[in-house]
């Protein structure tokens, strides 16, 4: 494993990776000059953080939760810094939240202040005037100055570097209880059915040593920022992990943009999910082929393969082109929150872009296990973290069962919900409700959730992931979700919901006619169906061009879109 620097809270990693990296880009913008950036050092990020921290203890707000709102942008993670590292609770909230979701989590998480983006201008002077929950204070990462009773950000960072130079050190001196809650996140899903997960500096800073221990991100790195950062595995690995390795982030202007910003900014590591990686993986191959050069790509792959094993690595030279597509400094892709596409995995790699698989929850702050720098294997999503204990617990005949986990990057429990609490933790184990095993050499393969297993008649058990993927790699496919319905004899018929792209199925098959398609597609499904044992066929599809019902990071929201389906 990596050496590492020992960390004992947020504000320790701030102090100690401040001193090594302070000359370093923490942030870097683009100007209105073309090629022109703007940069901010982690010294000055660190100013900034000490300041707005003295700032809001002047307002009273010592101790108290606060909230952030907003798109990714480096005042997110100043101001979650500048709450969690001596101010009080830190309490981040998802920007794609619906006004009356917002309100519901403001009302449930007790937050007296607020940090938020111009988008949220309207949604917050009404919460505040209607007297929503404990909220108190409006602070704006937008204005320029204070207004209409609401605070400016950037105003009460200069106040807080004044009342600094004046003497004051009550968030400076401020220590850190690093095992009592110091953050309050909300799983995804419905207002009512979030969970707000009680996490601990003690769980964050731990998950933060045992991703360094494993996965090395220097400070010549730079990192695109393009998942929500409310999120657990952004803020963790693709917000906290860069700040205490020194490395240098930048943000992603949107879906649309990658290209150009992996480009601009030569982008040389991100943090994504699979539905972006693997539309971005088959759009380069489909460049390639257009150029006709695929055969030639294929054959590249195959000496590579071959060199590699005499411990010859030309990859960067014989696929020039591709990684020049990406910018031409991409070294090192990570992919969480779902399982990856084998093939698609194989792909990078063979071309020389290291893709690391992790697995994780909010629950455990997030991450339980990843592939290493040193350990990898083709499908799996590596090793169990250094600090992570794990077992699989009531196995069936193939060792599938469920994954338990303990350790200190484990949450306290749910906040107010002791009946939850019952449910996720046995005998001191916390039950993440997925499935899976653990192989000889330790490596962890990931098999489905639990509340998604079709179990059928005879008792075998269909895991939906496993079928998905099959049936995702259909050209054509952009996603798709498999379900059980239930029979009039008491047994599951195993079913699929397809999302086909209409221009890709109009070139490959020159027809936008449904029928024609819905038989293409069919016959597909049954070519995947012979490769399979019986009890696995998937007997009925339904196709259609409506995207399914996504979380902000892309996962499928399977009890909505089931609840639609059926």
């Amino acid at each position: 494993m990596h050496d590492i620097v020992e960390i004992t809270d947020l504000k320790d990693m701030l102090k100690k990776s401040g001193e090594l990296y302070g000359d370093r880009p923490a942030y870097r913008f683009k100007t209105d000059e073309p090629g022109k950036f703007d940069i901010i050092t982690h010294k000055e990020y660190r100013e900034m953080v000490n300041a707005l921290g003295t700032a809001l203890i002047k307002l009273g707000l010592k101790g108290k939760r606060i909230a952030v709102i907003g798109e990714n942008r480096y005042e997110w993670g100043l101001s979650y810094l500048a709450i969690a590292c001596g101010t009080g609770i830190v309490v981040p909230l998802d920007k794609a939240l619906p006004e009356n979701e917002i309100k519901s989590l403001i009302e449930r998480s007790e937050i007296e202040a607020i940090c938020y983006t111009k988008k949220y201008d309207e949604i917050m002077k009404k919460f505040k005037d209607e007297g929503v929950g404990k909220l108190k204070h409006l602070i704006s990462m937008d204005l320029s100055e204070h207004k209409d009773g609401i605070y400016s950000l950037k105003e009460l960072i200069e106040k807080g570097k004044k009342l600094l130079e004046e003497g004051d050190r009550s968030f400076l001196d401020a220590e850190i209880d690093r095992k009592a809650m110091g953050m309050l996140l909300f799983t995804s899903g419905t207002t009512s059915m979030s969970k707000a997960v009680m996490l601990t500096h003690e769980a964050i800073t731990t998950n933060l040593m045992d991703i360094s221990r494993v996965l090395e991100i220097h400070e010549r790195d730079t990192m695109l920022s393009f998942l929500p950062m409310h999120h657990a595995f952004e803020c963790t690995a693709g917000f906290l992990y860069p700040m205490y390795k020194g490395a240098e982030v930048v943000f992603c202007e949107g879906i649309k943009h990658i290209a150009d910003n992996l480009k601009e900014y030569q982008v040389s590591a991100m943090i994504s999910v699979p539905a972006l990686y693997e539309a971005m993986y088959r759009r380069l191959l489909k460049t390639i082929e257009k150029k006709g050069k695929l055969e030639k790509l294929k054959k590249g792959v195959k000496i590579s393969n071959v060199l590699s094993k005499l411990h010859i690595d030309l990859r960067r030279k014989l696929f020039k082109e591709v990684h020049e597509a990406l910018g031409g400094k991409v070294r090192l892709f990570i992919n969480g929150a779902a399982a990856l596409d084998t093939d698609v995995e194989k792909g990078y790699n063979d071309l020389g872009i290291r893709i690391a698989q992790g697995y994780g929850l909010t629950e455990t702050s997030p991450i339980v296990a990843a592939s290493t720098d040193y350990k990898y294997k083709l499908g799996s999503v590596g090793p169990i973290f250094p600090s992570v204990e794990a077992r699989i617990a009531y196995p069936d005949e193939d060792g599938i069962g469920e994954i338990q986990v303990k350790g200190p990057s484990v949450m306290l429990g749910y906040y107010e919900n002791e009946e939850a609490n019952k449910e996720v933790f046995e005998d001191g184990w916390f039950r993440t409700g997925d499935l899976g095993y653990i192989d000889k050499d330790g490596f962890l393969f990931i098999s489905g959730r639990q509340k998604s297993v079709i179990v059928l008649k005879n008792g075998k058990n269909v895991f939906p992931e496993e079928l998905e993927n099959l049936v995702n790699r259909v050209e054509g496919v952009s996603e798709s979700i498999v379900y059980g319905k239930p029979e009039e004899d008491g047994d599951t018929k195993v079913c699929v919901k397809i999302v086909y792209d209409e221009e890709i199925m109009k070139e490959l098959y020159k027809t936008t006619n449904e029928a024609d398609i819905y038989e293409i597609l069919n016959n597909k499904v049954k070519e995947i169906n012979k490769k399979m044992p019986a009890y696995k066929y998937i007997r009925e599809i339904t196709i259609t061009t409506e995207p399914l019902i996504k979380t902000t990071t892309a996962k499928i929201k399977r009890h909505e879109e089931l609840a639609k389906i059926l």
